[in-house]
């Protein structure tokens, strides 16, 4: 009998197991007569923001918005209520343009300019140095812009290097404001990565280390006007009922959603604990195929939202995987500002973006997510072995 495809995601598995646990959390929430925030959106947030804390005292706010989107445009938008920019002049967001467009799209919805750094060759996340050359670009030829934020997107479940970003940050008056939607549970010197800036920005898509059953995201923070300014802006403004204060959006998280991800965190520190289990097993397997396997650097915790290789001949080997059985993923296809709505309209870093072009062509996520089964996990690295052993025919 043929083998069953091994599909690079599938958060249903973990749905139909928790099924009973959702079904009781449905009739919860139907009898509770509150379908708008309310306790069942007010307990997650409680919640989330208690276990992204951990040990620590003073344990922060978290704000539940509609999705990771809105979550950035959220925190930009308060955080320039809180510190408006001069009349004349245009706020500066400084991110990678490895990364999903949402977050360019975020920080161009909250009227800011964004300007694209570099990635680190192994990590791939945020280059501190071609940060560094960006902002010295925008403060010293730029008179029309500021500065206002730095948004280090902690990619694939592996953090970015934040002490050089918030000692930078810090050096400048520029607020970190870490994107962690790939990166649920991940660690930077011991503590979760949403912690360490201003504000942390977490979107709960299906998919996610942390997912709900739809679109969902929230912000952390420990600033107390900051999530003040937010709750304001997710509901209209509204700082009173019906009247709107600041010009606000609807972005509300739904407490059905809210209740099935109260479910889920009960999940996520085993779910996260497998992923690494399967990484290792990967890492294992492959050592001896002639590909580049993700590495995790000294004081840091990985949590493997995907677990990314890279070919030079990429699209050779996932089309080779999948005649036998193996599905994959490209993310991302496209750097942000090689796409067409992006292309010429973005600011670039000054030296360019000559590691993000040449590893963009070349990346490959293979399956994970926790379910995966062992014997999955080793018809996966038998197939690059296979690969590996047709290339050198």
């Amino acid at each position: 009998m043929k083998n069953a495809f091994i599909p690079f995601a599938n958060p249903g598995v973990a749905f139909q197991a928790r099924k009973p646990e959702y079904d009781e959390a449905f009739s919860r929430v139907i009898g509770s007569g509150q379908y708008i925030l309310g306790s069942e959106v007010e307990t997650f947030e409680r919640h989330f923001a208690d276990w992204l804390a951990g040990t620590s005292r003073d344990a922060g706010e978290c704000v539940g918005v509609a999705n990771g989107t809105d979550a950035i445009e959220i925190t930009l938008r308060a955080l320039l209520g809180l510190f408006p920019v001069p009349p004349g002049k245009l706020p500066a967001v400084f991110t990678v343009s490895h990364t999903a467009v949402a977050t360019v799209a975020a920080i161009e919805r909250a009227g800011c300019v964004p300007v694209l750094v570099d990635i680190d060759e192994a990590s791939y996340t945020m280059s501190p140095s071609s940060l560094e050359s960006a902002v010295n670009m925008v403060t010293t030829q730029r008179p029309d812009l500021v500065p206002i934020a730095i948004i280090p997107v902690h990619l694939y479940g592996h953090p970015c290097e934040m002490d050089a970003i918030m000692a930078f940050g810090e050096r400048h008056g520029i607020r970190i404001i870490e994107d962690c939607a790939q990166a649920h549970g991940a660690a930077y010197s011991g503590r979760k990565v949403g912690t360490l800036g201003i504000a942390g920005t977490f979107s709960f898509y299906p998919t996610k280390n942390l997912g709900a059953i739809g679109d969902a995201g929230a912000v952390y923070t420990k600033d107390a006007a900051l999530a003040a300014e937010m709750r304001a802006l997710r509901q209209y403004g509204w700082r009173q009922r019906y009247v709107s204060a600041v010009p606000g959006i609807n972005s509300r998280m739904d407490p059905l959603q809210a209740a099935f991800l109260d479910i889920n965190l009960r999940h996520l520190n085993a779910d996260n604990a497998a992923r690494r289990s399967i990484a290792a097993r990967y890492d294992s397997l492959l050592s001896s195929v002639r590909v580049t396997l993700p590495t995790a650097k000294p004081g840091i915790e990985h949590v493997y939202h995907l677990y990314v290789l890279r070919s030079k001949r990429r699209d050779a080997l996932a089309a080779f995987l999948h005649e036998r059985g193996v599905g994959t993923a490209v993310h991302y296809p496209q750097a942000v500002h090689s796409q067409p709505a992006y292309a010429g309209r973005v600011i670039i870093a000054p030296s360019g973006l000559p590691i993000t072009e040449r590893v963009v062509p070349e990346l490959l996520s293979l399956p994970m997510f926790p379910q995966l089964i062992q014997a999955d996990v080793e018809r996966v690295a038998y197939a690059l072995l296979a690969w590996d052993k047709e290339q050198l025919s």
